[in-house]
């Protein structure tokens, strides 16, 4: 092997996309596990930028099998609408497999999940709204639309027409939209079978192939530990598990071909959305960070919330997925800011204190961080490609991070190139170590 499972340790928004680009170069194959196009993973190579939703970030490299596992939604439009600009922009998707065992979103998916949060109105989760929690909903209530069933009209029409009926009350106010009319569903339905096929494969066997001729797998998660539906902020969550466990039923592997986990992270603290964020920032200091590292969704567009390195929630999300290395992004935005916070600890209203991740949502919403006072650095670390070319007090911060979570960093971003990243000496021996090389080519 090695398998190794990237993950988002914090609320999503981490670099996912960058770190996993970085291992498809010498990776024989790169599987998408979970979640949908609520997913935005953003890679710069030269001055092209690819902004990906669905196609696994290995897409770059046309050796490099790139597979949608069985635990992804997917929206058929936006998953051809994503191929074709592919195309347009001379990338080879050839290298794409499509789980058969997918499931799909469909035009009332997302109607469910507008219509749901309006209904909200102030208690909204926010979601993307592009369907994925509804589909997730008839996934786990057995009316699901399969990849497969793209191939077979009859069976389409037959699962379109079980999957709407429990839901007639629900979509009374979109009765007369054309868009729900069953005849036009499965015409557009079938068509997308036709432009998918070529993709739609028994990927199970495809991953498993390669794992046993010791070849390299990278399983790629979306969103962030924080935001899984179980042990996520809930229900500030999304849809799916975006945990190292979820590699395995979302790919079809087992636990015994993981043999790394690497939890990706930003030397800072974003969130999308509502829900719970004890390190949230606001005024000056807030926007300036935002500005220099882009905060906002690459989906959405959405601004996003900032806040200070939470070293709480981060132990809690090493836990969780068993962290093997870390692979902390954006570096570089902190440059200028005299004293750089990072919470060591929550304080509650009443002021009770806690050095660990609150179980009861009550306790967390209202908790705010207590924090350890770290000095900053002036320097700018666009140029730096080595620990050493980092600045003491850069170091300082790194080695803070790793001994109170516990894991080692493995990997710093230091700009938005796919050639600012730092391999440090503690990723000598890991799985990603042979990749430095090339990936700074």
């Amino acid at each position: 092997m090695p398998g190794i499972v990237l993950v988002g340790a914090q609320w999503g928004d981490e670099g996912k996309g960058k770190v996993t680009d970085l291992l498809a170069e010498r990776a024989d194959a790169v599987v998408r596990f979970q979640g949908g196009n609520n997913a935005g993973h953003t890679i710069v190579r030269g001055r092209q930028t690819f902004k990906l939703h669905l196609i696994p970030s290995g897409i770059l490299h046309k050796d490099t099998l790139c597979v949608i596992g069985n635990g992804v939604v997917i929206d058929p439009r936006v998953l051809t609408d994503e191929l074709e600009e592919l195309r347009r922009r001379r990338v080879d998707t050839a290298s794409l497999r499509i789980s058969a065992n997918a499931h799909l979103i469909m035009p009332y998916h997302l109607m469910l999940d507008h219509a749901g949060e309006a209904k909200l109105g102030k208690l909204q989760i926010g979601t993307t709204r592009r369907g994925i929690g509804p589909c997730y909903a008839d996934k786990a209530a057995r009316l699901g639309i399969r990849v497969q069933d793209l191939l077979d009209e009859k069976i389409l029409k037959k699962k379109i027409v079980a999957a709407l009926e429990p839901k007639r009350l629900s979509l009374r106010p979109f009765a007369k939209d054309p868009q729900l009319d069953l005849q036009t569903i499965t015409e557009e339905y079938v068509t997308y079978g036709h432009r998918l096929a070529p993709y739609i494969a028994d990927t199970v066997r495809l991953v498993h192939e390669r794992l046993d001729a010791g070849q390299t797998v990278v399983f790629e998660g979306a969103q962030g530990a924080l935001l899984d539906i179980d042990h996520g902020t809930y229900p500030f969550v999304t849809s799916s598990n975006p945990v190292a466990g979820a590699a395995c039923v979302g790919a079809g592997v087992g636990p015994k071909d993981i043999d790394e986990v690497w939890g990706v992270i930003k030397a800072y603290g974003t969130r999308v959305g509502a829900g719970p964020f004890p390190t949230e920032l606001d005024g000056a200091l807030a926007d300036e960070i935002r500005e220099r590292g882009g905060e906002y969704g690459t989906t959405t567009g959405r601004a996003r919330r900032v806040g200070w390195l939470d070293l709480v929630a981060l132990r809690y999300a090493a836990r969780i997925n068993s962290l093997t290395a870390l692979a902390i992004m954006k570096l570089d935005v902190l440059s200028g800011i005299e004293r750089i916070c990072v919470c060591t600890r929550y304080r509650g209203p009443e002021g009770a204190e806690f050095d660990y991740f609150p179980y009861h949502q009550t306790v967390l919403h209202h908790a705010g961080g207590e924090y350890v006072n770290l000095p900053g650095w002036i320097e700018d670390l666009s140029d730096c490609r080595d620990e050493a070319d980092l600045p003491a007090a850069a170091r300082d911060y790194l080695q803070f991070v790793s001994d109170f979570v516990g894991v080692p960093i493995a990997l710093v971003g230091v700009g938005p190139g796919g050639d600012q990243v730092i391999w440090t000496q503690a990723s000598a021996g890991m799985a990603g170590s042979g990749w430095a090389a090339s990936a700074t080519a």
